[in-house]
């Protein structure tokens, strides 16, 4: 039997087209501090359920809220925050999300604890000098897929604004549950099927609610980037005003240099789309 594979991929072409780990191996730890900032503040009961707040000079400013990657099992706020200088510097208050990891939760907790922290900020933010009028998000890899299952969420269930996130940029994000159960992050993430539907962004689009910028690097491999394509794709047919962008010569790691660079392109178009 000829063995097909997934996508135009056989199967031991898939570790190098979906995890970043295998087509990146010298993939850097990176991590600057900001000296003014609230560390560790719970949006919830769990230990793990903290945000770090890093406030812009001036009060009122809008609130950019981001979230790490790592698979959903690795990862965390303190090794991503060295971009935070780029955007505190010119206005946007920072708000970085911790979570748990799979194997001990599954990504149904996951992204119910993202959700979580996005409403705590709309209600507690002005307390820290950000304005809850102006929320955006932002995340890469499994951020960028927690960032689109934020953009599916009917927040008005929750008595909070539908409309409450004003624009979102998802960077290298995994989409494709269905590739996940493929590769070997399977044996941490633990997807069922019925997990992979639920939390689909395929299958749960997001809402025509705010500008999206859907963006991958140009050197992540053609299976990565066509999954970007792909959703991108899919906002548009739901009628969500978006952009895709490519980031020339960046892999799934140095995405985060990019973001801490503020002549970049991705910092460019965040920065733009907060209207700073």
């Amino acid at each position: 039997m000829i063995d097909t594979g997934y996508r135009g991929f056989r199967q031991e072409e898939m570790e190098y087209q979906y995890n970043p780990r295998e087509s990146v191996p010298e993939y850097p730890q990176l991590a600057k501090k900001s000296a003014k900032s609230w560390l560790g503040v719970p949006y919830g009961s769990l230990p793990r359920e903290k945000l770090d707040i890093y406030p812009a000079d001036q009060p009122g400013g809008p609130v950019l809220i981001y979230i790490h990657g790592g698979y959903w099992r690795s990862g965390s706020k303190e090794d991503n925050c060295n971009f935070v200088p780029v955007f505190t510097e010119r206005g946007a208050s920072v708000v970085l999300v911790e979570y748990d990891l799979c194997p001990t939760v599954t990504i149904s907790d996951i992204v119910r604890q993202t959700r979580s922290a996005i409403a705590w900020v709309y209600r507690n933010i002005l307390r820290y000098s950000g304005n809850p009028a102006k929320i955006y998000l932002s995340g890469h890899s499994a951020g960028g897929h927690l960032t689109a299952m934020a953009l599916a969420h009917d927040w008005a269930s929750e008595g909070l604004p539908r409309d409450l996130i004003k624009g979102a940029v998802a960077t290298s994000g995994v989409y494709d549950l269905d590739m996940v159960m493929r590769i070997s992050v399977q044996e941490q993430v633990r997807l069922t099927p019925e997990l992979a539907k639920r939390n689909s962004p395929f299958h749960h689009p997001p809402l025509p609610i705010c500008p999206v910028i859907v963006a991958v690097g140009g050197a992540e491999p053609k299976g990565w980037q066509q999954m970007s394509e792909d959703f991108f794709n899919l906002c548009k047919e739901r009628g969500v005003d978006c952009e895709y962008l490519i980031i020339p010569g960046a892999n799934h790691y140095t995405m985060s240099e990019h973001l801490a660079h503020a002549a970049s392109p991705l910092a460019q178009a965040m920065l733009r789309q907060m209207a700073l």
